[in-house]
């Protein structure tokens, strides 16, 4: 009897241990491959079903990887289901225990349905706008009217993105953090954005726009990131892609010359031959993708009225007529070491070969008067070198992952300016020539741990960059050139940063809340010869929050809040010392007593869901903290005018997105969003330094702006599509002073041929031939209005094909 008591009493304590260890919510993970090449398979749909009724229980699509996540699953028996157009379905039964909290499952081959893809070539699309409401992921094979331009051309027809002046703007603003393939490096800039308009659209896969950043990704660009995702094939074998797009532009004159200079580009040449190349056999994987972009291009053709307080008047014009020739490739390997352990390296090489040949009339009163024709040739090379390697180990818990990555980057600036002043009396020949060289280093770890109801990320960067420049003046004959102002000048930057990021999920509720801390310090050591500036830098330490919350109303709506801080540190070139003289009266310093502008973002946004589209809309507010701007000022008795960066103050963004995409039947989609905010900068005061002392005063600037785009996409019979695309942006506020209203219309058709491995296309940008920039500008002492009639329209025609 005693023995029974005490065996009770032991069960008794047990039993509560052993009802706690099971588990009511499990997560189910695994991957689904292709039957014949092993290769991980993106977007394929995964359901749970109740083997008793076939209920719904839950779903998901697979990520670029192949791998899916089915979390909130009750113990029982159920039958998974996968399905992907152009494949087989696949169903297999599935007992889903509770003793354990995470339940991999075996990986899912999917076999080709060969009736299938003869019948069918053309399918439905992922959402733009991701689960999490943070992110929109566009793929540039779909943007068939601007099919064989630049990424930066690509972009001028996505939601909430403008194009002016060579820049990309998220929501009205131009601080913008650039990616190639998750990373920042010097092709694209570091804390800003350059080059994107020599990035062949053709080597890109997908264009990835973050408006609200996670803790993981750099504190830098207030207006958020956009992160270019290059091509890359994984198929087990040989196989590649081959394409050549040639093109026209400058059909038309715009608007015609002043008199006495050289004549304006005109049928400009556009030819891009692109190649893309992989090898897959066993576990390793090499991949090569090449392209040369060869473009005329009439860059700019503004035409400026500008008026000083003393009565002067001057007309001119500045007209630049470009040859670029840009060669990129990008080489590497990818290795699985084993079931845990891969590991990628690659190398990405860049040319860019630029001559641009511009002439600046000015004339006094009239026309008939000329005081000055100033002519230039910019000859110049950037040569970029990237190396990566990218290691990552796979923990037997699913999804429990460790990354650690190493980046290089070269980047050469070797520029040379040769002009000729033309004066009544007398020519004189200036020149200057500009070397800098960028080096740059940046290590990265992170680890990801998933839990019962998400996942905790953590990590840390290091970077250091330097990059030396020297700048030489050869002035000549009564030169306006400053050449007290070269020398050399070295800017060096130091960042350490860790991270913290938590995501929580349940049936209702989504939290992701994480914390960035980086320490950043700056020196620029400037020449002691210098007339004006001297050595300079800054260094802070400050945490960088991001908090996102979501509410799930229903299977296919959900609220988020979300909430971050960001900041945008000075350019080297904003800070650069040395005066630019492309423009000969309107003369571009740069100011290295320039400091960070930090910001501060909220924003709500709701999707609703339904079979056939999806609904996107957000509100949104930022303030901006000394806020980055150019400030132009003129001497007393002077008709120079010099933009110079200065921090103005605070400066406030707050607007609406709106986001439609609706599929008509099976033969169109239609997409639409609407992007409407008002912008406000508030008065301020400040010094400039360069060429001499003076103080610089502006008023509030205040203006209600937005852009409005409609994409069209029309499935015809034979495989054709037709793409019509249409941009309003509505006037809106420049420092110092407004931009007018611009309007343009695309056109592209598209035609799958081969069984589908050939593609032939044909676009024209602009097609109406609307587009141009006018600017109002007022300063202390001037005013100027600015047309730019550069070259917009231009017409394509590509081929492509896989092997």
């Amino acid at each position: 009897m005693k023995h029974i008591k005490s065996l009770f009493l032991s069960i008794s304590f047990f039993v509560p241990i052993l009802l706690s260890a099971q588990n009511s919510a499990i997560t189910i993970s695994g991957s689904i491959k292709d039957d014949k090449s092993q290769s991980a398979l993106a977007y394929v749909s995964v359901v749970l079903k109740t083997e008793a009724d076939s209920a719904f229980v839950s779903g998901t699509i697979t990520n670029d990887e192949g791998l899916f996540v089915l979390t909130g699953v009750k113990p029982g028996k159920y039958v998974l289901e996968a399905s992907y157009v152009g494949y087989k379905p696949v169903k297999q039964p599935l007992f889903v225990g509770s003793l354990s909290r995470f339940l991999e499952v075996a990986p899912i081959t999917l076999e080709e349905d060969i009736e299938t893809l003869s019948e069918v070539v053309v399918t439905g699309q992922q959402d733009a706008v991701s689960e999490s409401l943070d992110k929109k992921t566009f793929a540039v094979a779909d943007n068939v009217s601007q099919a064989g331009g630049s990424v930066l051309q690509a972009m001028q027809n996505l939601p909430g993105v403008t194009v002016q002046d060579g820049k990309v703007l998220l929501r009205g603003n131009d601080r913008v953090a650039v990616l190639i393939d998750g990373k920042q490096t010097a092709l694209t800039g570091f804390g800003s954005q350059s080059g994107l308009d020599n990035l062949p659209a053709s080597a890109i896969e997908k264009i990835e726009i973050i408006n609200n950043p996670s803790s993981k990704y750099d504190a830098n660009g207030n207006a958020g990131i956009i992160n270019i995702i290059y091509k890359k094939d994984k198929q087990e074998g040989f196989n590649g892609k081959v394409g050549l797009s040639s093109g026209l532009g400058a059909l038309w004159v715009k608007n015609e010359n002043l008199p006495t200079i050289r004549p304006q580009y005109q049928a400009t040449p556009k030819i891009n031959p692109s190649l893309s190349l992989n090898y897959k056999k066993n576990k390793v994987n090499t991949f090569l993708q090449a392209d040369n972009l060869y473009t005329h291009t009439l860059n700019k053709n503004e035409f400026v009225t500008r008026t000083y307080d003393d009565g002067t008047v001057i007309y001119n014009q500045t007209k630049r007529n470009r040859d670029t020739n840009l060669f990129s490739g990008k080489t590497g390997m990818d290795w699985s070491i084993d079931d845990a352990n891969s590991l990628t390296v690659s190398g990405f090489f860049s040319s860019e070969k630029i001559l641009d040949r511009g002439d600046e009339p000015f004339f006094e009163g009239d026309l008939s008067n000329r005081y000055r024709l100033w002519q230039f040739l910019e000859d110049e090379l950037k040569t970029t070198v990237m190396a990566t390697a990218a290691y990552q180990h796979k923990y037997k818990q699913p999804g429990r992952l460790l990354n650690i990555g190493f980046n290089y980057t070269y980047h050469r600036e070797n520029e040379q300016y040769f002009f000729d002043n033309i004066l009544p009396e007398s020519t004189g020949r200036d020149a200057f020539k500009l070397i800098s060289d960028e080096h740059v280093a940046d290590f990265n770890l992170d680890y990801t741990q998933p839990l019962q109801y998400g996942r905790f990320e953590t990590g840390l960067k290091f970077r250091r960059r330097a990059i030396p420049t020297n700048m030489q003046f050869f002035p000549g004959l009564n030169s306006p050139i400053d050449s007290a102002a070269g020398g050399w000048a070295n800017y060096g930057e130091l960042i350490p940063a860790v991270y913290g990021n938590y995501v929580f999920e349940n049936e209702k509720y989504e939290v992701e809340a994480g914390v960035r801390m980086e320490y950043v310090k700056i020196d620029y050591k400037v020449n002691p010869d210098h007339p004006t500036y001297k050595t300079s830098g800054y260094n802070y330490t400050q945490p960088f929050p991001n908090v996102r919350l979501a509410y799930k109303l229903n299977d296919n709506n959900k609220l988020s809040v979300f909430y971050n801080r960001r900041v945008d540190r000075p350019n080297e070139v904003d800070i650069r010392i040395f005066p630019k003289y492309d423009d000969a009266e309107i003369i571009k310093v740069g100011n290295p007593g320039l400091r960070p502008q930090f910001t501060t973002n909220y924003e709500l946004g709701h999707k609703g869901s339904w079979n056939t589209g999806y609904l996107y809309s957000s509100v949104y507010h930022k303030q901006m903290d000394a806020t980055i701007t150019r400030i132009g000022s003129i001497l007393p008795g002077s008709v120079l005018i010099y933009n110079i960066f200065q921090n103005a103050g605070k400066s406030y963004n707050t607007g609406f997105e709106v986001l439609l995409s609706q599929n008509l039947d099976k033969w169109a989609t239609i997409n639409f969003s609407v992007n409407g905010y008002q912008n406000i900068i508030e008065a301020f005061t400040v010094t400039n330094l360069y060429p001499e002392v003076n103080m610089f005063t502006a008023a509030r600037q205040e203006i209600l702006s937005g852009n409005v785009k409609l994409n069209s996409v029309f499935h015809l019979a034979k495989q054709v599509d037709i793409q019509l695309s249409g941009t309003y942006l509505a006037p809106d506020i420049i420092p110092q002073g407004t931009i007018g209203t611009r309007f343009s219309l695309d056109l592209g058709v598209k035609k799958s041929m081969q069984k589908g491995r050939g593609e032939l296309y044909a676009n024209a940008t602009d097609l109406l031939n609307t587009m141009r920039v006018k600017r109002e500008i007022q300063g202390d002492g001037f005013k100027y209005l600015a047309t730019d009639y550069y070259e917009t329209q231009v017409v394509r025609v590509g081929y492509s094909y896989k092997f």
